[in-house]
């Protein structure tokens, strides 16, 4: 069977890995990156609408500067950003499909307030709309350990949560010497697909941007590729 390698931090890894088996997968954890609380300061929060927030990471790791904000209604990216605002005592106002930008080219006239990690999306403002970003969280890519490149020097499927995470992935790689030619990348959206580089055996989008539709998109690959890479 074709190993499935999640590199995505923790607690989304585990989720992952837990999902994937679920659906019969061969699911391996190897988590690449280390999330970590940034410094900020709260801002005043009565010039803004709504706070946008593309990562549940900025519920997790945002620390005690949330609570002066939490009168502003958030507007998530989906359905796990929206639970882990929920669970930190914000209500939330919108949930959003396909990324921040279609939420945002949406919204209606005035300020907004980004929580973010320290590498994000850059947005196209429309008319009338302003957004302060303020970074509460960073994180920090870890070396590729020796077991996965090893695992990595046969027919695999990597799945792509994030652009930060291919463009580490693809780098490590290189750095290591691990062959892009038998190794298939799963991606949540396409501009992570264009992230990772070229020269992997298959790259492939999910429908929808979900950890599920990740998923069964992963179902589909381990179908059409061989554990012998062809």
């Amino acid at each position: 069977m074709l190993p499935v390698i999640v590199i995505r931090p923790e607690p989304g890894n585990e989720a992952t890995v837990s999902s994937a088996r679920a659906l019969g997968l061969d699911a391996r954890a190897f988590p690449l990156f280390d999330m970590a609380p940034a410094p900020w300061i709260a801002p005043d929060p009565a010039p803004y609408r709504a706070i946008l927030a593309g990562s549940a990471n900025v519920f997790r790791l945002g620390g005690e500067g949330l609570a002066g904000l939490r009168n502003l209604p958030v507007h998530a990216v989906g359905a796990v950003t929206a639970e882990a605002a929920r669970a930190a005592g914000f209500g939330v106002e919108l949930i959003g499909e396909g990324g921040l930008q279609p939420m945002v080219s949406a919204l209606a006239p005035g300020r907004y307030l980004r929580l973010a990690g320290e590498k994000r999306v850059p947005l196209m403002m429309p008319e009338g709309v302003e957004v302060d970003d303020i970074v509460v969280y960073a994180a920090a890519g870890l070396p590729m350990p020796a077991p996965l490149a090893d695992l990595l020097a046969k027919p695999a499927l990597v799945l792509l949560h994030s652009g930060e995470a291919a463009t580490h992935f693809a780098a490590e790689s290189g750095r290591l010497g691990v062959s892009r030619e038998t190794i298939s990348l799963a991606c949540l959206a396409p501009r992570i697909a264009l992230m990772a580089g070229e020269g992997w055996q298959h790259i492939e989008i999910a429908q929808t941007r979900s950890d599920q539709a990740v998923l069964a998109l992963a179902v589909q690959m381990c179908d059409k590729v061989s554990p012998e890479g062809h």
